[in-house]
């Protein structure tokens, strides 16, 4: 489900009362914990952080003309969604997020490759996502990028 909206506060104005809340705390922590150099911006329809051009011109290799993405946060019918392309391709990261999500007390993570779901608000880890954020540089996340999507 992409959205239409042009901006991030577009985005979440669009959003039912309960959502928008839980997309407002989600925003705030990966933006108090990204690294520097992301910019966030509506992508693919929803909210995303992105190596801009002015950092790694070549784009994202499916769609050049796009900066290269990272992570995004978008509510979708049945759950709100975070994806995380550095969890995809980075197994130790994987299993930091899944066993510090166990500690913290939460029931198993309903997850895809990149994409982590979340049918209620309150199954959120907010700051552990905010720490999820804050695990890999654009630069980390360029090298990770390069060595496991791009063809040599």
């Amino acid at each position: 489900m992409q959205s239409k909206a042009t901006t991030v506060d577009q985005y979440i104005s669009e959003l039912p009362d309960d959502r928008q809340k839980a997309v407002k705390e989600l925003r705030k922590q990966v933006k108090k914990n990204i690294p520097k150099g992301f910019k966030e911006q509506m992508s693919y329809g929803m909210i995303g952080w992105v190596v801009p051009h002015s950092l790694y011109p070549p784009g994202y290799h499916c769609t050049p003309e796009l900066p290269l993405p990272f992570m995004n946060i978008a509510s979708q019918k049945n759950f709100i969604a975070v994806y995380h392309m550095g969890i995809y391709g980075d197994p130790k990261l994987l299993k930091w997020f899944n066993d510090e999500y166990t500690k913290a007390g939460f029931k198993k993570l309903d997850m895809g490759k990149s994409c982590m779901r979340f049918k209620k608000p309150e199954q959120i880890p907010f700051e552990l996502i905010g720490m999820l954020a804050a695990k890999i540089t654009p630069e980390q996340w360029i090298q990770q990028y390069e060595k496991r999507y791009l063809k040599k």
